[in-house]
Formats: structure tokens, C-alpha cells, sequence
């Protein structure tokens, strides 16, 4: 997903050392912050296009749909915040850490887990994804909702489809996509789409789903007959578990093993080409001189030799499993990932037994 919270911490890598409803896991959003907007869409040739193609496509009003876009302005922040971080500096795994392994947050997360115990025991009997992974998302995401975004997901997304900045591969395509699967969410959920706040990619809620996301996988998990990710704890803790479970997440399945580079160049460069994707045996790494530990030499499944790069200093490295590869598939990120299996971690200490 595209968070603020995990797409400014993906920056940091670069760095050297549903109606609403006044639900449970409420929590303050990020400052207003003033963002000079552009001209509207009202009358943009493209999305009025736009707007008569979704309304074929998806069974919704073409009038409310010109309606809509008209209102939604293009936004010179999410044009420039959507761009890469610059490139040539070195990867710092040790400093993206900190940013979510850190007692404010730890502390946050086992709140999060105390209040929402049921619900996360539900979804853990359910689907297999142990309480701390799901609660270690949210964390990630937004620091339990602290931290969900003020940009309106109209304007991100009208912007994000129909003005894309160049410099950087084109993807408004995807955005456009985006934005109908958001015209889709607001007219089920009885949603004012002028008035939804997210990321400046159009990710919202707790967990910041992407709204296509939230079609497919977000859960009514609560029965009230809505998906609310804003304010509903049990619909954020079944949709992230959901997620999850339909990326192919293993009940039981460790994310990752301890692993010793082989000491020849050439053989770590192999095991290191598929990148996150698991593509080796542990048999094959044994064979290409990778160590593991003694529980991960009888893996069954495939694994990927991880790199973090830790700026000047000697890289982290990691062998990978499928799970580690499904929370991937939340941010195509090994550094997401591992921050979001070491703040688990930290919560897991931190609850104690039980």
C-alpha cells in the first residue's frame, strides 16, 4: 500500500545514519498543512472521457461521476511527493529501522493489540497471521492511525491519473484504475468522496488501503454491514489479516532464518539476483555456500536471500521465506518488510505470554 508513513520511511532508506461512524479506533490525523492546489478537472477533456467510460464500465452515474471530478483539484504536492527519492546515496537499513522500532510506537502498538485483542485472535484462528504481523502493519502504516494522511483521495487521485509527473515511470494507468475502484467504494459505502482523506497516493484508513484494495480484500469484519478502515478496529484488524491470508500467507511458517553469505562473490551475487522473490532451496544454498541455521536446513519451500543495506557500513542479510514474501506484497519493500517483523517482534516481547 501506499502510506505516508511507510513511503516516508522508503525515503529514509536513501538516508546516511462505508459511512462513518464513531467506532473504536479512532485517532487524530496528521496537522493541516496549507497545499496551493491546481485548476479543477471541471471540463478536463480526459476525465470527462474518464468519467463516461467508468460509468459504462462500472454501473454507476455519469452525471455524478462529472460531478465529482469537476470538484477534484490537481495538486502540485502529490506530483512531487509521488516522484523517486534522489538516487546515489546509500541504502541505510539501520536508520529506516528506528523510525518504527522505538518506545512511542511499541507502546502504541500494544495499546492497539489490548484493545483489539478479540478481533486479532479472530482473524489469527481464521487465517493463521499471528496478531503481532497484523498489529506491526498498522503500526507501520500510520502508527495506529496517527499518522493517516490529509490529502482529499479525489484530488491525489484525479491528479495522479490525469496530470502524472514526468521523470519517473508513467503509472497513471494504475492511478486511473484507482480511481474508479474509489468512485465504486464511495457510492457502496454511502461515502462523500469530496470528503475522504488519505495519503498523497490515495491510500486510506488505518491499514491505507489503496481503494482498489479495499474492494477486494476489506472486510465487514465487525457485521455492521459496512468497511470502515477509518474507525472500525475489527474491520482494520480482518482486512490487513485478509490480505495477507489471500497473498498466500502459511500458518506457522517463520518470515526468516539467519543466513552467512558464501564467500565466494559470484555465488552470492546468484543467490542474491531473484531479489525478495523466494527462488532457492535450502539445499540449493547450501550448495552455492550460503549458511543456515540448523532449524532452516529442513525447509520445505523456496527461500530468498535478502539484502539490507546498511549505508558504509557491512549489508544485513536474511534468507526469506514465502511469508516474508507475502508482507511484500504490502509494500514491494525488504525493508518494509522487516520493519514491519521486527516492530512485531518488539510487541510480541512486550505482551508477554498469552
Amino acid at each position: 500500500m501506499l502510506g505516508l508513513q511507510a513511503a516516508a520511511a522508503q525515503a529514509q532508506t536513501q538516508a546516511p545514519a462505508k459511512k462513518p461512524r464513531a467506532k473504536a479506533a479512532a485517532k487524530p490525523s496528521a496537522r493541516r498543512r496549507s497545499r496551493p492546489a491546481g485548476p479543477a478537472y471541471v471540463g478536463h477533456p480526459a476525465a470527462m472521457a474518464f468519467a463516461e467510460e467508468v460509468a459504462t464500465e462500472r454501473g454507476l452515474s455519469a452525471d455524478w461521476l462529472r460531478q465529482q471530478l469537476g470538484q477534484a483539484r490537481q495538486l502540485p504536492a502529490v506530483q512531487q511527493l509521488i516522484m523517486p527519492p534522489p538516487v546515489g546515496v546509500p541504502k541505510n537499513w539501520a536508520a529506516y529501522r528506528a523510525r518504527f522500532i522505538e518506545p512511542q510506537r511499541i507502546n502504541a502498538g500494544l495499546a492497539f493489540w489490548q484493545q483489539h485483542a478479540r478481533w486479532l485472535a479472530e482473524a489469527e484462528a481464521r487465517w493463521g497471521v499471528p496478531p503481532e504481523i497484523v498489529a506491526a502493519i498498522v503500526g507501520v502504516e500510520t502508527f495506529y492511525g496517527r499518522i493517516t494522511g490529509n490529502f482529499r483521495l479525489i484530488d491525489a487521485l484525479a491528479t495522479l491519473s490525469f496530470d502524472f509527473p514526468t521523470g519517473r515511470r508513467d503509472r497513471s494507468a494504475f492511478f486511473r484504475s484507482e480511481l474508479a475502484e474509489f468512485f465504486v467504494l464511495c457510492a457502496r459505502e454511502g461515502r462523500d468522496p469530496q470528503s475522504m482523506k488519505g495519503s498523497f497516493a490515495g491510500a486510506w484508513g488505518l491499514p491505507q488501503f489503496m481503494p482498489g484494495s479495499v474492494n477486494r480484500w476489506a472486510l465487514d469484519f465487525d457485521g455492521d454491514d459496512h468497511v470502515d478502515l477509518m474507525d472500525s478496529g475489527a474491520d482494520v484488524v480482518g482486512s490487513v489479516a485478509h490480505f495477507l491470508a489471500a497473498h498466500g500467507w502459511e500458518r506457522g511458517l517463520p518470515t526468516h532464518y539467519a543466513v552467512t553469505l558464501p564467500a565466494e562473490p559470484a555465488n552470492a551475487a546468484m543467490l542474491l539476483a531473484p531479489d525478495i522473490r523466494p527462488s532457492f532451496t535450502a539445499a540449493e544454498f547450501a550448495a552455492h555456500g550460503a549458511t543456515l541455521p540448523k532449524e532452516a536446513q529442513g525447509h520445505e519451500g523456496l527461500l530468498a536471500l535478502v539484502e539490507l543495506q546498511n549505508g558504509e557500513a557491512p549489508a544485513t542479510h536474511v534468507a526469506g521465506t514465502a511469508n516474508f514474501y507475502v508482507i511484500t506484497r504490502y509494500n514491494w519493500s525488504a525493508y518494509y518488510a522487516m520493519a514491519v517483523i521486527d516492530l512485531a517482534a518488539a510487541l510480541r516481547q512486550g505482551r508477554g505470554p498469552g
